[in-house]
């Protein structure tokens, strides 16, 4: 029996190889089996020679470029071939095929590039997308263009589909497939105990927990340990942590997706008799990925997944806890070749809490590479496609708007088409801004520095936590021999290779900006002061670290950053200075003029500036000779509006006279719910400021010309005649009390009030009335001194209950002033009995 023979027998997705070809003979199919199951790795040979494939390809799709090499290196050894003979892969940088192979592996892009050069897959009678709950992009993408692809141009000879998972929703994909039957392979090949561990807190440190952790399973289990961190950074730091334990028995290795193609050998190959190692692992070993001697999974419960911000326009890789699926996947890695067991670094009550799946990149990534591709396919609306998930319609009209400002897009709505320049975009294989920056770059003579600018941008960081200047980053790239990863090497002269005939006849020297600034219009920075601090030209803010050497730089073009979404200022991480020249130059068609109306605040008076803009940021102003009307009038009512009316200086007759129209417009809407009477309340007047302070603004440009401004008046005109002279009938400035002196009414009590002294109300029974008798007015009555004696809205209850008490203590006080005994029948007077009898 021979190896693939001997695996179809030993692992369980071999109990439904049949079933599953059988089914693939008539049409498409899903395959769900767990983790460690074959499925990879058997399928495809398994379907190779079937007779409905008629000698044609099978394509295996795989997330990832190392998932995709281990795949083919382990299917040509069950074959006893080399890679390149019957098995083959194509990935980023990379390809080993030839005419003899029948089954390629490759990534995800690989496809979308070749499904746009050829939509039929001439030659191709499978795709299999491998780990297909992952839900990347480009995933969704290919699988999205294959249907439409086979509808369009293989309805004759129909291209089958089988996307395969350990935990897929493959009832949903089946549906999409058009009711495909699912195929199911029961079981993992060997047990894995769960060990839970305390409850995870939002202070933990991670690294420390899992270093600990990792001590004692070394000290407690047999066996290989794989563990599971969200990035390289903890990775670095827990390998720091744990370097002491490393011996000629323990080997502690990293794996992740920027290793060379020897270091991932490294850790993916049988280790030696009595040698253990620690593999120390982002999520690129969840899935299709075989690690021999792995017994035990250590967890931190992280991932470092890509968040799209639409407010910024910016990608954030963000740490989040992981979904249930993906434990479930990372504990199956440590069943793989014997009972393990898998310590998860938080509690079972928390697992339990967690989401049931990654939500698919679909619905929460930058959108612009999909719009490329969807328009170079031909597709204007996405709805024109078969999703499980369709792009949200904000990302995509987002996306849109990024292509037609890199001048990729012309004609409107429906009739969206790609540009010459959109066209070539679509042919580089990187993101559209890049792919601009590339042929602007290459235009303007700068072409290697473009490409190794691009290639530098494209992957992650050779030094990350240095400074923010690319220009160091370039230098090292362009010395061929030393000093820059061999993959970014590569990736730049696959750039140069695919560009237009172009030179670098330019003077490179420190035009790293100018290229960044192409392909990152919206990223210009603009120094806010003598500190670190940048201001953007999206209106974000940014800082740099407090020594780095770019600070000293007034402008700045800026690639990447780093932060949290909702903080104000992001850390600047990738950069390069800019000179402010280029904005006459290359990068004139960014400025914009505008005349803008303001305030300066230290003055306090409106400013009228024409400014040349670049997005948020001013690059330079100057007054304007003739100050448009309009934009003054507009910017003081924006301040009154925005700060309150506070601004204005309120006299008390205004603030009298909107006290008494909005008494008898309380009283109208209370009868009848109409009125004629206008609402002068703060809401209102500020909601029609252009009615009634607009036309007083003529000349105003200060703030104190503006509390100059008479309100009363102002208010008063928006009285008509008739209403003018109800008010004085129905609510009064003053009213005549028995003395025959007239008092002011105050109505910004509610009820109004009159304050008075006690005696000149003497000889009246009943309580002062207005606004045609339906409203009383609440008394103040006022000692000889002024003081308050007695509030009371029933003057004859007063005179009946309150009075005498009132007289007995204040007849002693002011003796020369008249207590009588009965004040409804003593005269009124605001004087002393002496000046009385005078």
């Amino acid at each position: 029996m021979n190896a693939f023979a001997t695996a179809c027998a030993g692992l369980p997705v071999g109990a439904v190889l049949d079933e599953l070809a059988a089914r693939l003979a008539v049409g498409d199919a899903v395959l769900e089996a767990p983790p460690g199951a074959g499925k990879t790795t058997l399928v495809p040979l398994a379907l190779r020679d079937a007779p409905w494939l008629a000698g044609r390809t099978i394509l295996v799709l795989e997330p990832r470029r190392l998932a995709a090499r281990a795949a083919a290196e382990r299917m040509a050894e069950l074959l006893g071939e080399r890679v390149g003979d019957t098995v083959g892969y194509r990935v980023r940088l990379e390809s080993r095929v030839s005419a003899r192979t029948r089954v390629e592996v490759i990534t995800e892009g690989v496809l979308t590039r070749r499904l746009q050069d050829d939509p039929a897959l001439v030659g191709v009678g499978l795709v299999i997308l491998d780990e297909f709950h992952e839900r990347s992009l480009e995933s969704d993408l290919g699988l999205a263009l294959a249907l439409q692809g086979r509808r369009l141009f293989r309805d004759d000879d129909p291209l089958r589909l089988l996307p395969m998972s350990a935990t897929l929703d493959g009832d949903a994909v089946a549906a999409l497939l058009g009711g495909a039957p699912v195929v199911r392979c029961a079981g993992r090949r060997f047990p894995v105990a769960i060990r839970y561990g305390e409850a995870r807190r939002a202070d933990d440190d991670p690294c420390a927990r899992v270093a600990a952790t990792v001590r004692r399973v070394l000290a407690d289990e047999p066996g290989s340990v794989l563990v599971f961190l969200p990035g390289q950074r903890e990775i670095r730091r827990v390998a720091e942590a744990l370097e002491p334990l490393a011996s000629p028995t323990l080997q502690v290795l990293p794996l992740h997706g920027e290793l060379d193609l020897a270091a991932q050998h490294r850790v993916i190959e049988p280790t030696p008799e009595g040698m253990r190692k620690v593999v120390l692992a982002t999520s690129i070993a969840e899935s299709s990925l075989t690690i021999d001697g792995i017994r035990v999974v250590v967890d931190a419960g992280l991932a470092r997944l890509p968040l799209f911000d639409p407010a910024t326009g910016m990608t954030r890789l963000t740490t989040r806890p992981l979904s249930r699926a993906a434990s479930e996947q990372r504990a199956g890695r440590a069943g793989r070749v014997e009972p393990g067991a898998c310590y998860r670094l938080w509690s079972e009550t928390q697992q339990a809490q967690l989401l049931p799946a990654t939500p698919p990149e679909i619905l929460q990534a930058d959108l612009a590479p999909l719009a490329l591709q969807l328009l170079g396919w031909g597709v204007v609306d996405p709805g024109e496609l078969a999703w499980l998930d369709p792009p949200p319609s904000a990302a995509w009209a987002q996306a849109l708007d990024l292509l037609r400002r890199l001048g990729a897009l012309e004609g409107e709505a429906s009739a969206l088409r790609l540009t010459a320049h959109g066209t070539a975009m679509a042919t580089l294989p990187a993101h559209p801004r890049l792919a601009h920056m590339l042929l602007m770059g290459s235009a303007a003579g700068l072409m290697r520095t473009a490409c190794d600018l691009a290639a530098l941008l494209s992957e992650r960081d050779p030094h990350p936590g240095h400074d923010a200047d690319v220009e160091p980053r370039l230098a090292r790239l362009a010395r061929t021999g030393r000093g820059a990863p061999h993959r970014l090497r590569q990736l730049s002269s696959r750039f140069r290779a695919l560009l237009p005939d172009g030179s670098d006849t330019a003077d490179a020297a420190h035009r790293a900006g100018l290229l960044l600034v192409w392909a990152y219009p919206d990223r210009i920075a603009q120094r806010r002061g003598p500190g670190p601090g940048y201001r953007l030209a999206n209106g974000r803010g940014a800082t740099l670290a407090e020594d780095d050497p770019l600070i000293g730089s007034e402008w700045l073009a800026v690639a990447t950053l780093g932060g949290h979404a909702g903080r104000a200022d992001d850390r600047i991480r990738l950069a390069a200075a800019l000179d402010p020249a280029l904005f006459d130059a290359e990068l004139a068609e960014l400025v914009t003029g505008a005349d803008r109306v303001g305030w300066d605040n230290a003055g306090e008076r409106l400013v009228a500036l024409h400014e040349r803009r670049v997005g948020a940021l001013t690059l330079a102003a100057k007054p304007l000779a003739v100050p448009p009307v309009d934009a003054l009038r507009r910017a003081l009512l924006e301040r009154v509006r925005r700060d309150g009316l506070a601004l204005l200086e309120w006299t008390e007759s205004a603030r009298q006279l909107r006290g008494r129209v909005a008494l008898l417009r309380r009283l109208d809407l209370e009868r009848d719910g109409t009125s004629d009477w206008p609402d002068l309340g703060d809401a209102a007047l500020r909601a029609d400021l252009e009615t009634w302070l607009a036309p007083a603004l003529d000349g105003v440009t200060t703030l104190a010309a503006l509390r100059r401004l008479d309100p009363y008046t102002l208010l008063a005109n928006r009285l008509p005649w008739p209403l003018r002279a109800r008010l004085d009938e129905l609510a009064p400035e003053r009213v005549v009390v028995p003395s025959g002196a007239r008092h002011r009414i105050d109505y910004t009590a509610d009820p109004p009030v009159l304050a008075v002294k006690l005696q000149e109300m003497f000889g009246c029974s009943d309580t002062p009335r207005i606004a045609g008798d339906r409203v009383a007015l609440t008394l103040h009555l006022l000692s000889p001194a002024g003081r308050p004696l007695q509030v009371t809205g029933d003057l004859a209850s007063f005179w009946s209950h309150g009075y005498l008490e009132v007289r007995k203590q204040m007849r002693g006080r002011y003796p020369k002033h008249p207590w009588p005994e009965d004040p409804r029948t003593a005269r009124p007077t605001a004087r002393t009995r002496r000046a009385g009898k005078a």
